[in-house]
């Protein structure tokens, strides 16, 4: 394969394909051009489409176990490649490196961990009549949509269970960080037979184009609920099925027992990990008024130690936001709560001039529930902090959100606060943790949050149907 680093193209039918013209893939630090990637016509859609639909029979007929191993195989490769994949990732996404390297190592973990899973065979009767039972079957050609926030394991997340499933896939990465997905098509067509796995980019109208197009026979979404909405609409045209992962406000209630030794480091780590830029991080948090000054403090004095910088440099803790348009809406926030007289306890000021999107992290005292920083996803380091008294009240308040992705409670007290995120109206909610998501958990939201389940058994089933044998005696 050419250098790692340069000469990107899609992965068709298990060949390198360039296009006729290309997209600009920016570095968020310095804006600076990383790489051109190929930017996929419409016939080179139909070609991609075409490839998987003819690898499918086969594919789907090839033995559960050789696909255990070929999916298996998808984390070793990534694995082997590790330095580098982060390297690239860093470059096209901004996250500092040590971050970026965790992802890529999760990946290749995940590959591993969906390549063990269990494809279900329910025998619902078997008496002297009849027996019946139940298999899951592949779809057939899946196309996953990725973002650009971890565009790296939420690519895994959809290319892991299609293929073990028996799926072809067309995958699409955001045109704000393709190289990575680019690179692993070209990785892997020495692995995985010719379409079974292919991988395109291009700009804004792509997206489109493969939600609509004839040849799909399923859609895996992540991203706004915006444009989750329309990917919907697309799909109800042909009665594609969809998963849809969507945006998020997840609250998170802290109790005044809470041990803040304990907990302030994930407090912190769970509102700016990405910086903010996470569907599941915290986005409101409601603080008892009796230690809304400790956990105020604490937070803000790790806001202050923090770094935040290009993430190739030592000693970044936190990279820019991903992309212009993104920036401009986070500035535009920040803007709005100043202009609205809110008080930041540290932040609240975004130079202007210079190269890179960066946000300096910021965290916004006690704003009123009606505010724009408290009712809308910043997607970025902005936190607001929300005094509460009574927990009737502030779950009301957690509740009332179009929004019901993922929410924590953290209490010393662990009886206690399950029995308030019982109460929450969210698809997953964590004690005293957040962000622990694994391939055997399902992950799903509520509301506009989201639509079917990703990981665990439900989640792999998402990529099959059921099918139904029953057999008179």
């Amino acid at each position: 394969m050419a250098d790692f680093f340069n000469n990107f193209a899609m992965t068709i039918d298990g060949q390198s394909i360039s296009s006729a013209t290309t997209v600009d893939v920016i570095n968020p630090a310095n804006e600076d051009v990383v790489a051109k990637a190929p930017d996929c016509s419409r016939e080179q859609l139909d070609q991609a489409v075409a490839a998987a639909r003819k690898a499918f029979p086969k594919w789907r007929a090839t033995p559960l176990e050789e696909r255990r191993r070929l999916v298996a195989k998808m984390g070793e490769v990534i694995a082997q490649h590790a330095d580098d994949f982060a390297r690239l990732f860093t470059l096209e996404q901004g996250r500092p490196l040590k971050g970026a390297r965790m992802e890529v190592d999760f990946s290749a973990f995940w590959c591993g961990a969906i390549a063990q899973q269990e494809i279900p065979v329910e025998v619902t009767e078997d008496s002297e009549q009849r027996r019946s039972e139940t298999r899951h079957v592949p779809l057939g050609v899946v196309a996953g949509i990725v973002p650009w926030n971890f565009p790296f394991n939420l690519a895994i997340w959809k290319i892991a269970p299609a293929l073990l499933t028996g799926n072809a896939i067309v995958l699409k990465p955001s045109p704000f960080t393709p190289l990575t997905m680019l690179k692993l098509g070209e990785l892997m067509q020495e692995h995985l037979p010719a379409g079974v796995f292919n991988v395109i980019s291009g700009g804004d109208q792509l997206g489109p184009w493969l939600s609509a197009h004839p040849g799909i026979d399923k859609i895996s979404f992540t991203g706004s609920t915006p444009t989750g909405k329309r990917v919907m609409q697309t799909a109800a045209e042909n009665l594609k099925p969809v998963t849809l992962e969507l945006g998020g406000n997840d609250a998170a209630i802290v109790m005044p027992d809470v041990e803040l030794d304990k907990v302030a480091d994930k407090l912190f780590g769970a509102s700016f990990a990405n910086s903010g830029q996470l569907c599941v991080a915290i986005k409101r948090m409601y603080i008892h008024e009796d230690v809304y000054d400790q956990v105020a403090d604490a937070l803000v004095t790790r806001a202050r130690a923090a770094k935040v910088g290009n993430g190739l440099e030592q000693g970044s803790n936190y990279g820019p936001i991903q992309n212009r348009p993104q920036f401009e809406k986070v500035k535009d926030l920040i803007r709005d709560a100043r202009e609205n007289g809110l008080n930041f306890l540290v932040g609240g000021d975004v130079p202007e001039g210079g190269k890179g999107y960066f946000v300096p992290l910021a965290i916004v005292d006690n704003p009123p529930e009606d505010s724009r920083v408290v009712q809308e996803e910043a997607f970025g380091p902005v936190l607001p902090l929300i005094k509460f008294s009574d927990i009737d009240d502030v779950i009301e308040r957690a509740n009332a959100s179009d929004y019901g992705l993922a929410g924590s409670v953290w209490s010393a007290d662990s009886q206690g606060a399950i029995d308030i995120a019982a109460r929450l109206e969210t698809g997953t909610v964590w004690v005293n943790e957040t962000q622990y998501i694994m391939p055997w958990t399902p992950f799903a939201g509520h509301k506009l949050s989201g639509f079917g389940v990703e990981n665990g058994r439900e989640g792999l089933l998402e990529f099959t149907k059921p099918q139904t044998i029953t057999v008179a005696k």
